[in-house]
């Protein structure tokens, strides 16, 4: 009898813990963990993983990563954010070599940004977005060379002009992306009329971009002039709207600085990466990549 009053005491001790320990599983669940009481994760999207290619310059690729993180967040809800991989280029070196590629040599800057897209590939980015308008001129190369989608922020911003019904727009950026025709063609295919700057006013912008806003300097001086030289893009050109053509644009010049409106590339490039990265049916984005 002795051993067996030891024996209940003992089965009556461990079914006493094992009842604890379930009545107090939820109070000890860690915050994440109960944070997710209730939630199907089947409701959301399996996510497609975004490679960027930043760097050029950091400045805007901080940028982009706030602003993907937060476009899937108000997406989504909860405590949700984008999967992201960034491979952020030496902006010191690279802008040499994007001199050299102004001047017909492309091979120093066209081994960088491949040698950029690998990584992003060999690391499991399901697709690429430069944060960069001018780099987007290497963004069919990437894609032919490497073999991954890339994503054109020229596509994606005219859609964008589209779905807002303008037809003629002005284009502020870099030298490189207001004189030469990938960006141009690329909006013009989707039935848009682009306007640029004159001589004078392009050099200022070019200017104001390499020398200050990719350095995080914003003059009030230099948003006056650009706030100038759209004021009579609009006037003299006919410009309906503004594209911001260059990523660091849009840390100095808002929609409340001008009458006319205004087309941020950054955050356009931004909302339909986080389109795409959610549509898990689809294995490229065939309304942004090679139109029509």
């Amino acid at each position: 009898m002795k051993y067996l009053s030891l024996l209940g005491i003992i089965v009556l001790s461990l079914f006493l813990a094992l009842s604890g320990a379930a009545s107090g599983s939820s109070a000890d669940a860690s915050p994440a963990e109960n944070a997710n009481v209730g939630v199907n994760i089947s409701d959301h999207p399996e996510m497609k993983t975004i490679g960027i290619i930043g760097g050029v310059s950091w400045v805007s690729s901080i940028e982009y990563y706030r602003l993907l993180n937060e476009i899937v967040g108000r997406e989504l809800g909860g405590l949700h954010s984008a999967k992201v991989l960034m491979y952020s280029i030496e902006f010191g070196e690279f802008s040499q070599q994007e001199r050299l590629a102004e001047r017909g040599d492309w091979s120093a800057l066209n081994e960088t940004i491949i040698d950029a897209a690998w990584r992003l590939k060999r690391g499991g980015a399901d697709f690429i977005i430069i944060a960069s308008n001018t780099i987007n001129s290497r963004a069919d190369y990437i894609q032919e060379t490497v073999g991954i989608p890339v994503l054109h922020i020229a596509d994606a911003t005219g859609a964008a002009v589209n779905e807002s019904g303008l037809k003629t727009v002005a284009l502020l950026g870099t030298r490189y992306t207001m004189e030469q025709d990938f960006y141009r063609e690329r909006l013009e295919r989707h039935g848009i009329n682009v306007v640029i700057p004159n001589e004078s006013e392009r050099e200022a912008i070019n200017s104001v971009i390499f020398d200050e806003l990719c350095a995080a300097k914003y003059y009030n001086s230099s948003r006056e002039r650009f706030v100038q030289i759209i004021n009579r893009l609009a006037a003299e050109e006919g410009a309906e709207g503004v594209i911001l053509g260059c990523t660091e644009i849009p840390l100095l010049i808002k929609q409340d600085d001008v009458d006319i409106p205004v087309f941020d590339t950054m955050t356009i490039h931004c909302e339909a990466a986080v389109k795409y990265a959610l549509n898990s049916t689809s294995k490229e984005p065939p309304s942004f990549v090679h139109p029509s």
